[in-house]
């Protein structure tokens, strides 16, 4: 049998078994090392692998530790978790919820609000739906709140930190995106290509994030004109002279935060890099400022820190191993001329690879869908001709689609974790898939209007 076919079918039986192991439960990094291992092993038995190319694997981990790009990652993922343990969230959550309360469905649009500034100043999903799950959901059921409802708006605005920035989502891809841009343009004999940097994606995710925000409380306006019994108002609030005092001591210095890491990085006075640790820096100077700084909040922050930034780095690691030997084996040609062949062109190979996401969604978390399928599928599609940072956020949107998604979107299983036993499971799982269907919709506006997403950063280069 020819060598080059049989390294296609081992190729594509190595991505099935990967799919297939995760799915049974197997921790993330060592499936997709072992599995590749083993697939390598049965390769080179057929004489289409060769055992010297793990002799780059030394030059790529090298290559992670000292990229200062992704040195961002830790320091912006410290940021988040600092504000939210040092309480300047919860307070955010509960002043805006009094000032919205006297407005029919108030409390759902400072859910959404707050979801927002979080999103853009944490960028830890998990951390925001459960402060939200743990601060808002109760005063939601108070107010008369549909437990779908309220289910459903907490999961989707924790969920915007996956593609407002600074995601650490986008670092990953933005860094990625570059280094496979790159390949490709000077393959094409383009030796010197546009650069694609972090920051142009965080740029051209800007504007969607604002999109999804605007989308989700016209939906719940919506739900308080035609379902009113849905989203009561809380008349028994009062806007009064010493609630926006709290409002403004509870708002602005985290926006005076967000303004520093986010409009730094935009407007180019810093790179993510020295922004992260602006942020970093200035979290714990607010937790200072609000008597909330101690020797307790930095060990449980350093830990929870480490540890996240631990998960998702033992995965890229993995994921290394994953893409040598898939591509070695000839897999990158295999997804090359599948997704050419594709009917439409680019966009029928871009709507395939979007379908495939969505679905993997269900049952994988984000960083394992970016580590294995970028990598196999981005070369194609940029050489394609497609912009590497609509192809960037449009995936950054899809994935947040993915923690929404029944049965196994992580937000629910977050929100499940804090929520009351009076709410079922089902009743969180039906709320959330009308956010993912508002999400799906906006996804089609950015297919069909890419501008929203290439226009700011076109603008600021």
């Amino acid at each position: 049998m020819d060598p080059v076919l049989i390294g296609e079918i081992l190729a594509g039986l190595m991505f099935l078994g990967v799919i297939g192991m995760l799915m049974l439960g197997f921790p993330v990094a060592f499936t997709l090392a072992g599995t590749s291992l083993i697939f390598a092993m049965v390769g080179l038995g057929f004489g289409v692998f060769d055992p010297s190319n793990f002799g780059a694997l030394a030059n790529r981990y090298i290559g992670f530790m000292t990229n200062e790009v992704l040195v961002a990652v830790p320091l912006f993922i410290f940021m988040g978790v600092m504000l939210e343990r040092s309480r300047i969230a919860e307070q955010l959550l509960m002043t805006m919820g009094k000032l919205f309360g006297k407005v029919r469905g108030g409390l759902g649009f400072s859910v959404i609000i707050v979801g927002a500034l979080l999103a853009a100043s944490t960028g830890v999903v998990g951390a925001t739906v459960v402060t939200m799950g743990l601060i808002s959901l109760p005063a939601m059921m108070r107010a008369g709140y549909d437990p779908k409802l309220a289910s459903g708006v907490i999961t989707a605005s924790g969920t915007l930190g996956q593609i407002i920035p600074p995601s650490t989502v986008l670092i990953f891809m933005g860094d990625m995106l570059a280094g496979i841009n790159a390949q490709v343009q000077m393959a094409k004999g383009n030796f010197a290509p546009s650069p694609v940097s972090v920051g142009d994606l965080f740029a051209g995710a800007f504007l969607p994030g604002l999109l999804l925000v605007g989308v989700y409380m016209a939906y719940l306006a919506f739900k308080a004109v035609t379902d009113p019994e849905s989203c009561p108002a809380t008349p028994n609030v009062d806007a009064d002279q010493k609630l926006w005092k709290e409002i403004l001591v509870a708002l602005v210095p985290p926006l005076l935060l967000i303004i520093a890491v986010l409009g730094s990085i935009l407007g180019g006075i810093a790179t993510p890099t020295e922004a992260a640790s602006v942020g970093a820096v200035g979290a714990t100077v607010l937790a200072a400022l609000r008597w909330r700084l101690s020797f307790r909040v930095v060990r449980e922050v350093a830990v929870s820190t480490a540890s996240i930034t631990a998960m998702v780095f033992i995965i890229l690691f993995g994921a290394s191993v994953f893409s040598i030997v898939f591509r070695q084996m000839g897999g990158d040609n295999l997804v090359h001329e599948f997704l050419s062949g594709m009917p439409g062109g680019v966009t029928g190979a871009m709507i395939v690879v979007m379908a495939i996401m969505f679905v993997l969604g269900f049952i994988l978390d984000t960083f394992e869908i970016i580590f294995i399928i970028i990598p196999i599928t981005a070369p194609v599609l940029l050489d394609l001709g497609l912009d590497p940072i609509w192809l960037g956020v449009m995936v950054g949107v899809n994935l947040q689609t993915s923690f929404l998604t029944p049965p196994f979107g992580f937000a629910l299983f977050y929100l499940r974790g804090v929520a009351p036993g009076s709410i079922s499971t089902g009743q969180i799982y039906r709320g959330a898939i009308p956010f993912v269907f508002l999400q799906i919709t906006v996804i089609a506006m950015l297919f069909i209007f890419p501008e929203i997403v290439t226009w700011l950063p076109g603008i600021l280069r």
